[in-house]
């Protein structure tokens, strides 16, 4: 069974990433590539990675009609441009998997303060299923559209709903450090994004409230049944891709926690709970769609749990992919690797 898909907002690094997915994909087929502001190009003129038959593809506006036989349509365009496309594919009949942010709330009023920015189509907020996968796969199975979550909540998010579940964390005391490297900042041009302005550097950034802050306390609480606050601080690395978090958490008997999220994961293919004394690094997940995830007991009521990504698979197209996979009735793992490029 082949599927037709529509990438839009193909030339950004996500775009691009899904591109190189689905084109290896045995079921999905990129039928429809569409650019936010690099229409009319051929597609090998602005995404230097992909070759043959589709380098030649002509890049369509993204509000460009789209053929009859695409079945899914991937938006991968910024937060506020995204909810009239998918609006429109939902419309004419798609399935929608959304990678921007303007689905990933379950109300206009977080949305409005965690973005700044009136929601033109909030009606489709209750629809929208958040696609983090390994707690949602039975609601993204019979989604018409999904939330694909951002890549600091699913960094974060994995690790810390089953040990709010659990009932053995302080939720008002979760302070979460994330490291990025610069393709989580997209691919606009962005003087602080200049190689002269990042090499050999390090800065936080988004204070004193970063936007995913909301994303991470209001799923923490849809999936790990508890309200919870979460100071978030985010920082970027001269580095093409990768992102680690690393979560400071006070709670009863951290000895367990290692014993809790390996028990949660224990037949996850994409999580990987390190052995106990082992901490992850982002080498070691770079070009997969795993998660890694270590433990380290530092007291009687504290640990530090620590996180990795790639952030354009698992905290980005990867996961799409994954989501696609379910909705369509495929083996989740289709398409997708536990093995990272080495080195």
């Amino acid at each position: 069974m082949n599927i037709s898909v529509a990438i839009l907002g193909a030339t950004g690094y996500t775009g691009a990433e899904l591109i190189r997915l689905v084109e290896s994909h045995p079921h999905f087929e990129v039928a429809h590539l569409g650019a936010h502001s690099q229409s009319g190009k051929r597609a090998g003129e602005v995404l230097p990675g992909i070759s043959g038959e589709l380098a030649s593809t002509l890049l369509a506006a993204s509000d460009a009609p789209i053929s009859d036989q695409v079945q899914l349509v991937f938006t991968a365009l910024p937060h506020g441009a995204a909810a009239e496309s998918v609006k429109n594919a939902l419309d004419s009949g798609r399935k929608v998997i959304d990678l921007s942010a303007d689905f990933r709330h379950k109300s206009h009023d977080t949305y409005k303060e965690a973005y700044g920015v009136e929601h033109p189509c909030p009606e489709l907020f209750d629809e929208a299923v958040y696609g983090l996968t390994e707690f949602s796969r039975s609601d993204v199975a019979d989604a018409r559209l999904v939330a694909n979550p951002g890549c600091y909540p699913t960094s974060t998010l994995l690790p810390l709903v089953p040990l709010l579940r659990n009932g053995v964390l302080d939720s008002e005391q979760i302070i979460v450090d994330s490291k990025s490297g610069t393709s989580g900042a997209g691919r606009s041009a962005d003087r602080s994004l200049l190689y002269c302005e990042i090499n050999e550097g390090l800065s936080a950034y988004g204070l004193p409230r970063h936007r995913h802050a909301w994303e991470m306390e209001e799923w923490a609480n849809g999936f790990g049944q508890q309200s919870v606050s979460i100071r978030f601080v985010p920082h970027i690395l001269p580095m093409s891709r990768g992102m680690l978090s690393t979560l400071h958490l006070s709670g009863e008997r951290p000895e367990t926690w290692h014993k809790i999220l390996s028990q949660a994961f224990a037949h996850e293919t994409f999580v990987n709970i390190l052995p106990e004394g082992q901490l992850p690094s982002t080498q070691a997940v770079k070009g997969s769609n795993r998660c890694d995830i270590g433990v380290a007991v530092i007291g009687t009521k504290q640990a530090v749990v620590v996180s990795c990504i790639d952030n354009l698979l698992k905290g980005a197209s990867g996961q799409a992919l994954q989501n696609a996979n379910v909705m369509f009735g495929f083996e989740e793992a289709l398409g997708l690797s536990t093995t990272a490029l080495w080195p």
